[in-house]
């Protein structure tokens, strides 16, 4: 089966890497986004699919805007592909390029369908404290993610995944559901389902204003956001900002969805329930651990934290290399 790929972030990688290590499919090219100049020495940098192309001597196309580009038009008409795969590409295909190839264009997409239709699927249910999710495979048509649904694979959503991890594992389980789709899709073995549009819910990009930390918030809605938006939520301590980039909400409802290790280490913490604060106030100090938050409902526990100009460290590194003390506030971000 002759492929064309289209795929930018790391996400995409691992699929690419399975259609490349299985003889029965030919990737013909990979489209993907223009390198881009990243903050430190502000040199080019090319996005990790591209990485791989390269090391496979895959031709690459990066067009700025596909849909316009006569070069890249032509070239993907030419190349008589029976499928192009797209994994979070980052530009919208027109419908002259989805009615290029044979079998039409197959996206691989990071959420159950037709929930978290969108940009950011994995970010915003981690937000919306979602305890299953997965990927799906469709038919791609001109709306965002609306096309027929081939294949459906799921995960369940431990309480300290982050976005980070759960992408890792989602991408893994998107490369194995992609070769099943293709195989099935190949030999008329799958049918296309179409979504209900009434079920859908939509997960745009990711802004900067999501990453401000309200503390008025309960502790479970702060632990969402900062492992949902990670490692990008912000609060202001000292009149400094801080990334706070792991927590752990304190109490019964949760001590039996943590690991079993975290589970006896926090089970030698004093007792909490006498302990309260304004939201934002620090009530406590985990040994070996950090701080203990009050919230506007709960404790939280912060387990790392980014200084500004500095690397990410143990929330027990910033309690010792600040002298952090009971009584101090984290304010708004």
């Amino acid at each position: 089966m002759k492929v064309v790929f289209f795929g930018t972030p790391q996400f995409a990688v691992p699929t690419l890497e399975k259609l490349l290590n299985q003889p029965e499919f030919e990737v013909l090219a990979v489209v993907t986004q223009p390198d881009k100049r990243r903050e430190r020495g502000n040199k080019l940098t090319p996005s990790p699919v591209k990485n791989v192309a390269v090391a496979h001597n895959i031709p690459v196309w990066q067009p700025q805007q596909v849909k316009k580009d006569v070069e890249t038009l032509t070239k993907l008409q030419e190349s008589d592909a029976d499928v192009f795969v797209v994994v979070a590409y980052g530009q919208i295909l027109s419908p002259q390029i989805l009615d290029m190839p044979k079998l039409g264009c197959i996206n691989v997409h990071g959420s159950i369908l037709p929930k978290y239709r969108g940009a950011a699927p994995i970010q915003w249910c981690l937000y919306n404290d979602e305890k299953e999710t997965g990927i799906t495979t469709m038919l791609m048509d001109a709306g965002m993610d609306t096309g027929a649904m081939l294949l459906k694979a799921t995960t369940p959503i431990g309480l300290l995944d982050n976005a980070q991890d759960l992408g890792d594992r989602l991408s893994a389980i998107g490369g194995d559901l992609l070769l099943e789709t293709l195989w099935k899709l190949e030999h008329q073995k799958i049918e296309p389902i179409p979504q209900d549009n009434s079920q859908a819910t939509y997960a745009p990009l990711i802004q900067k204003q999501n990453y401000g930390l309200d503390w008025s918030k309960s502790a479970i809605q702060l632990h969402n956001q900062i492992r949902g938006f990670y490692p990008n939520c912000i609060t202001t301590f000292r009149n400094q900002p801080l990334k706070i980039t792991a927590t752990i909400p304190l109490g019964s409802a949760y001590d039996r969805q943590l690991p079993k290790d975290l589970q006896s280490i926090l089970q030698k913490l004093p007792d909490l329930s006498n302990l309260s604060g304004n939201p934002g106030e620090v009530v406590s100090i985990a040994k070996g651990i950090g701080a203990i938050a009050q919230t506007g409902e709960g404790l939280l526990l912060l387990q790392e934290v980014q200084p500004a100009g500095k690397r990410p460290q143990s929330g027990w590194d910033f309690v010792n290399g600040t002298r952090l003390a009971v009584g101090e506030v984290f304010a708004e971000g």
